[in-house]
């Protein structure tokens, strides 16, 4: 397997491959609501107290949305109802329901390309406490595994635009997807990201 972990804006690296080079991306860019300014870091969680940062101030541009359609066959688009203006419509949502009543979301949609009909997969959010929680919008591994085995093939190539804790990777690891390439612009995000990676999978390639 190839596995690419790289920090640097994922503007300037899709750019450097081909149309349709990867199969598939599942990506969960910057919904724009200010998550850690207004406080909703999950402190429940256990996650660590940061110093807040504004990665979550805006959403992807168009050029990203483009860069991202042109690189991929097929895209998985978490948080995809913030960013409608950019995305075709599609039958084939996901929702993630967390598996439980909270001060927050019930859960997440995910806009998928794939015209298939629209699934809901129940993970309790608390899975998250069985890892390392580095992130404040941290996916569990298992959402990842459930769309890797529903939405792909150990033979395709995987994109993440934006890495955040890791999850997919270690996914992708376990799924043996031929290359992995997943793209973090915060550096301390991308050094927590890569020990846990490692902690995980020891195989892990990095650029």
């Amino acid at each position: 397997m190839i596995k690419k972990i790289i920090n640097d804006d994922c503007i300037n690296i899709m750019p450097k491959y081909a149309d349709d080079y990867f199969d598939l991306a599942i990506v969960d860019p910057p919904y724009g609501i200010k998550i850690q300014q207004s406080g909703g870091t999950p402190k429940h969680l256990g996650f660590k107290n940061y110093t807040k940062k504004n990665w979550d101030n805006n959403i992807p541009s168009k050029e990203y949305f483009e860069q991202l359609f042109r690189v991929s066959k097929n895209q998985i688009i978490f948080g995809a109802n913030y960013y409608t203006k950019y995305l075709p419509s599609s039958m084939g949502w996901v929702f993630w329901d967390k598996g439980q009543d909270l001060t927050m979301s019930d859960g997440e949609l995910a806009f998928t390309s794939f015209q298939k009909a629209l699934r809901r997969k129940i993970i309790n959010r608390a899975e998250i406490k069985k890892d390392v929680a580095i992130h404040p919008t941290q996916k569990p591994i298992r959402l990842y595994r459930w769309l890797l085995e529903n939405y792909a093939k150990p033979t395709d190539k995987i994109l993440d635009t934006h890495l955040g804790s890791g999850s997919i990777a270690i996914a992708c690891h376990y799924f043996d997807t031929e290359e992995f390439v997943g793209i973090e612009i915060d550096k301390e995000y991308y050094d927590m990201a890569n020990k846990r990676i490692e902690q995980e999978t020891k195989q892990i390639k990095l650029l």
